[in-house]
């Protein structure tokens, strides 16, 4: 016996006076309810309901009873519902890491407008350029810049992520202006620390990759204090055109081109990625951030 639909029957005929009513709210035979609950009363050794031809009523005994299930059978279709309500509805927290500059010049932004929109969701944000895994870190969706994912994940391109040269008029004016990657090893340098290590200045020079870093004088994982080292003129930076974009518009920091190509790598296809698991996009949370963060971003370019 579905004891469980035996209790929905058994409450639902006590609130509606006779089976008939009850059997209209289930969609089911009149027949299928007094059958069932007979079949409750059965199991029970009690007799719950005294029926008449048109109507029902309570026992002792059945009045103590239902008394005792009503209280739990609303429980379970409140349970029920908020599982409903979990697989339609954007709700619950969603977890999110991205690494740390995009999460402070890009990201907050678009997740400040996120909550107004689906004020449901709680956001837990961490920013960190540590290479995250989806599953051995708990996170739904992270944000990452480099080589596109192997396929065990989702990976949504989002924006370009290559590195580009850049100083401040002031240290041009000091050390020179280079025309050449050639020159820069006779320069100063300001490097990125990416958790696989400092970022190297490469140029393809005679149809070969040659490293043209300058010498250090600093090296951190903190793009902000990198970038003001940049405009203060220590040095000649090298950062993604999304870092170093509003700087080059307020005249702060000049972008550097040379005839050769530089890169931080020989790979040219660095962007930043959306990452998630394949399965994670038919949870409505994991949806509704997917896609209002895509959205926003590709609007913005």
């Amino acid at each position: 016996m579905d004891q469980l639909r035996a209790l929905k029957y058994f409450t639902a005929t006590v609130e509606a006076g006779n089976f008939s009513a009850a059997a209209k709210k289930f969609d089911v035979p009149a027949s299928s309810i007094s059958r069932r609950i007979a079949d409750l009363e059965a199991s029970l050794g009690a007799q719950l309901l005294k029926r008449t031809t048109r109507t029902v009523s309570l026992t002792e005994v059945g009045q103590q009873y239902y008394t005792q299930v009503t209280a739990l059978v609303q429980q379970l279709e409140q349970c029920d519902q908020a599982v409903k309500n979990y697989q339609t509805t954007p709700t619950g927290t969603l977890k999110i890491s991205t690494m740390v500059g995009f999460g402070e010049r890009i990201l907050a932004p678009i997740l400040d407008e996120f909550i107004l929109r689906y004020p449901d969701i709680l956001l837990d944000v961490v920013l960190s350029d540590e290479l995250s895994k989806l599953d051995r870190d708990d996170v739904d969706i992270a944000i990452r810049g480099g080589y596109a994912p192997d396929e065990r994940v989702v990976a949504i391109y989002l924006m370009d992520n290559r590195f580009i040269p850049a100083a401040s008029p002031s240290y041009l004016k000091k050390y020179g202006h280079p025309t050449s990657t050639k020159e820069l090893p006779n320069h100063k340098g300001l490097y990125f620390k990416t958790p696989n290590g400092p970022t190297p200045w490469l140029s393809e020079i005679n149809g070969e990759w040659q490293e043209v870093s300058a010498p250090s004088i600093l090296t951190t994982n903190n793009g902000k204090w990198l970038t003001d080292k940049a405009i203060k003129g220590a040095g000649i930076i090298m950062m993604p055109r999304w870092v170093l974009e509003p700087h080059l518009q307020q005249g702060e920091l000049v972008e550097l081109t040379f005839n050769e190509p530089l890169n931080i790598t020989q790979n040219q296809t660095l962007a930043v990625y959306m990452l998630y698991q394949k399965l994670a996009y038919a949870t409505p949370k994991v949806k509704a951030a997917v896609d209002f963060i895509v959205a926003r971003i590709k609007g913005n370019k």
